[in-house]
C-alpha cells in the first residue's frame, strides 16, 4: 500500500481506496484564528539565538584582547554587542548590555595600564556612543511593536465580528469553518466566508478581498452583509452575486487611492435548494471548491463559464451562470480561499488539496479541516504566506 492509503488508514482506521477516479478531496474544522504554531516555534528559537549574541560578542571580545597583541583591540565587537541588543532586548537589558560593554573595556584597560590614553580614551567614548544609539533604537522599535500589535488587535477583533463562528448544524447539513492567519507579523487579510439558511435553502459564501489590515475587514463587512441580505431575498443564486456587484461598486465609488480602481473580490457562491440532492455553484474567480464523496473519490467542481471577480464589472458584463452538481448523502463540500492552494514548501512546490486528500474518508467535517490545517502547516514548514479560509458543508 502507498504512503497516500497508510495516511488514510491513519485517518479512518478502515482500508482506504486504492484508486479514486480524477478528481478531489478536501478537509475541515472549526473556528480557528492566530498564526500557526510552528512558525511561533521558529521565530521563538531565531529570537532567542539573538539575544545570546550580544553576550558571545562581548565574550569573544574579551578572549580575543586576552590572546591578540597590544596594537590590536576588539572595540567592534564591544560596540556591536548593545546595537545587537536593542531590537530584542527591553530597555534595561539594552542599558545594561551597554554598561557591561564599557566594563569589560574599563576593567581591560586598568589591567593593560591604558586607562586614561587618547587611544583609551577614544575606544571608551565610541562605545558609549553606541550605547547610547543602541538605547534611542531601543525605543523606536519598542513604539513601532505597540504600534503594530495595537493595529493588528483592533483589525482581528474586526474580523471576528464580521466572520463569526458559525453553527455546527444549518439546515439540517454539519458544517464546519476555520480561519488560518499567514504569520503574526502579517497584516489581516481580506477573507470572508458566510452561511446562511434561507427560504431557499442553504447558500453560502467564500471570498478573497483584495487588499490587507483594516480596509480589507472592511470591504469583508460589505460582502457579507450583502450577501447576508440578498440570500435571503433574491430568488436565485445569480441574483444574489449580482447583489454582490452592486454593493461592491457602491463601495468602490467611496474608496480613494488606488482601491478605487483595482479593489476587487473573489468569491464562490453555492447553494443547496430544499429537498434536492444538488448543489449549485456560482464562481466569480475563485479557486474552485471540492465535493467529497463517502467512498473517498473527489470532484473538482469547475464553472463551466469562467466569470471575472466581483467589483470588475465595468472591464465586461455578461449574465451569471450556476453550476449543477448532484450531492448525495455523505458528501461534503469544501470551499477555500488561495492560501490553501498557494501553499508552498521549500522549492516552490504548491500545496494540491485534491491529489493530496482523493482515497481518504473522513467522517465530520471539523476532522477534515484539521487534517488540512495540518498538512499545510507541514507543507508550507509551520509559515503560510497568505490567510487562508476553510468551509466545509456535510450531507448526512
Amino acid at each position: 500500500m502507498g504512503k497516500r492509503g497508510e495516511d488514510a488508514e491513519k485517518e479512518t482506521g478502515r482500508p482506504a481506496a486504492r484508486k479514486a477516479p480524477a478528481g478531489r478531496r478536501g478537509a475541515t474544522g472549526r473556528e480557528s484564528f492566530g498564526s500557526y504554531k510552528g512558525d511561533r516555534l521558529t521565530g521563538s528559537r531565531s529570537r532567542t539565538l539573538m539575544r545570546l549574541l550580544p553576550v558571545v560578542l562581548l565574550v569573544a571580545g574579551v578572549i580575543f584582547d586576552q590572546a591578540a597583541p597590544p596594537r590590536f583591540n576588539a572595540s567592534p565587537l564591544y560596540a556591536a554587542a548593545p546595537l545587537i541588543a536593542a531590537p530584542f532586548f527591553s530597555l534595561l537589558g539594552t542599558v545594561l548590555t551597554g554598561a557591561l560593554a564599557l566594563a569589560v573595556v574599563v576593567l581591560l584597560q586598568w589591567q593593560t595600564g591604558t586607562l586614561g590614553g587618547v587611544d583609551s580614551t577614544t575606544e571608551l567614548l565610541t562605545i558609549l556612543t553606541c550605547a547610547l544609539l543602541a538605547l534611542l533604537s531601543n525605543r523606536l522599535v519598542s513604539r513601532s511593536g505597540e504600534q503594530l500589535a495595537t493595529a493588528r488587535s483592533i483589525a482581528e477583533a474586526a474580523q471576528r465580528a464580521v466572520l463569526p463562528i458559525p453553527a455546527e448544524r444549518i439546515g439540517g447539513f454539519d458544517i464546519a469553518a476555520r480561519y488560518e492567519a499567514a504569520q503574526a507579523d502579517a497584516l489581516i487579510g481580506g477573507d470572508l466566508y458566510a452561511v446562511q439558511e434561507t427560504p431557499h435553502g442553504v447558500r453560502l459564501l467564500v471570498g478573497d478581498v483584495r487588499g490587507k489590515g483594516l480596509g480589507a475587514v472592511e470591504a469583508v463587512a460589505v460582502v457579507i452583509g450583502a450577501f447576508r441580505e440578498a440570500a435571503e431575498q433574491e430568488s436565485s443564486l445569480e441574483k444574489v452575486a449580482q447583489r454582490l456587484e452592486r454593493a461592491l461598486a457602491r463601495e468602490g465609488v467611496r474608496r480613494e487611492g488606488l482601491d478605487q480602481f483595482e479593489g476587487f473580490t473573489t468569491a464562490l457562491l453555492a447553494e443547496i435548494p430544499p429537498g434536492q440532492s444538488v448543489v449549485r455553484t456560482v464562481n466569480r474567480g475563485h479557486p474552485e471548491p471540492l465535493l467529497l464523496h463517502g467512498d473517498g473519490d473527489v470532484r473538482v467542481l469547475a464553472p463551466t463559464q469562467p466569470a471575472l471577480p466581483l467589483g470588475m464589472g465595468d472591464l465586461g458584463v455578461w449574465p451569471d451562470r450556476s453550476d449543477a452538481t448532484p450531492f448525495p448523502s455523505g458528501a461534503t463540500l469544501l470551499l477555500f480561499t488561495d492560501g490553501l492552494t498557494e501553499a508552498r514548501d521549500r522549492n516552490g512546490v504548491f500545496y494540491d488539496p485534491a491529489s493530496r486528500l482523493t482515497g481518504r474518508r473522513f467522517e465530520a467535517p471539523d476532522h477534515l479541516l484539521e487534517v488540512l490545517s495540518r498538512e499545510v502547516r507541514v507543507h508550507t514548514g509551520g509559515g503560510p504566506q497568505d490567510d487562508m479560509a476553510l468551509l466545509a458543508l456535510r450531507r448526512p
